[in-house]
């Protein structure tokens, strides 16, 4: 495993040919969750690659911020790892009713143009992964 720090993150990457296939820059995308403690997203950054989840995650270089985890938009198999990790983890915020937040997944190319907020609109949702009231797969 790689690390770097670069530009305000902190990058994880994992060693060549660990996980196929390789991350597509027309393709790629991240799941991401937001922290307020840096040593354990460190941890977290670091056991995603170690594990095999992801080939490469990053945070932000300070001690409350967002963390992203990548994957090809067309890669189901990631998705669920990556979903996974984050419910064994407890990743995922849930609402004062204790239903899980219906995250989404974000292309690279939809944050290079700049959609966030009410611009931002998802094809890959958790709901499509896991019922949100029980947090059981449904795929």
């Amino acid at each position: 495993m790689k690390r770097i720090k670069k530009n305000g993150w902190v990058f994880y990457f994992s060693d060549p040919g660990n996980l196929d296939p390789q991350l597509d820059p027309q393709k790629v995308g991240k799941w991401m969750c937001f922290f307020s403690d840096r040593k354990f997203i460190s941890r977290i950054c670091e056991e995603s690659i170690n594990q095999k989840i992801v080939q490469e995650s990053k945070h932000k270089d300070q001690n409350d911020g967002v963390a992203c985890f990548y994957s090809n938009f067309d890669d189901v198999d990631s998705h669920k790892r990556i979903i996974q990790f984050f419910l064994e983890n407890n990743l995922i915020r849930k609402t004062k009713e204790g239903k899980l937040y219906d995250i989404s997944f974000k292309l690279d190319r939809q944050t290079r143009d700049g959609e966030y907020g009410d611009a931002f609109h998802s094809e890959i949702k958790l709901s499509k992964f896991v019922n949100l009231h029980t947090g059981e797969w449904i795929v």
